[in-house]
């Protein structure tokens, strides 16, 4: 089967946000380091980055990133790429529990309500500057 998943790019905040997002969505992190992989090179004082950190959510979503070592250029998050946390009725609660977390140190919030096409629907930029999207389907 193949999956799309979110694979986000950070400079040096690859640990710290994935954990994050782990106390926001839960399920399963793994994460491996440079230093992991002595082949790929990486700057000694870089050997702590994430070459690769992978976490499986209980929903079902994965969400992948890692740090940009001083081999490769970094590419800033841009507000054309989002992510989107979706689901139906019997999600809203995980998904509101979500967006309150990831709008906290936020900005851009576009508060997580009813909107005018019957769904629940928000937006935030986190404090990592990753877009979110939310939207839940009702009954």
């Amino acid at each position: 089967m193949v999956r799309m998943n979110p694979y986000l790019s950070f400079k040096d905040s690859a640990r710290e946000a994935l954990e994050f997002y782990q106390s926001v969505l839960g399920g399963e992190l793994d994460v491996s380091t440079y230093g992991d992989l002595p082949e790929m090179g990486a700057d000694p004082a870089e050997q702590g980055l994430v070459m690769h950190g992978q976490l499986e959510t209980p929903g079902g979503l994965t969400l992948m990133a890692a740090d940009t070592g001083s081999m490769m250029q970094y590419v800033a998050p841009t507000s054309g790429i989002t992510v989107a946390l979706t689901g139906g009725p019997d999600d809203l609660a995980y998904v509101t529990a979500a967006y309150e977390k990831l709008a906290d140190g936020g900005t851009d919030v576009m508060p997580f309500g009813l909107a005018p096409w019957g769904d629940h629907y928000g937006q935030v930029t986190d404090r990592f500057g990753i877009t979110w999207m939310f939207n839940v389907g009702t009954a």
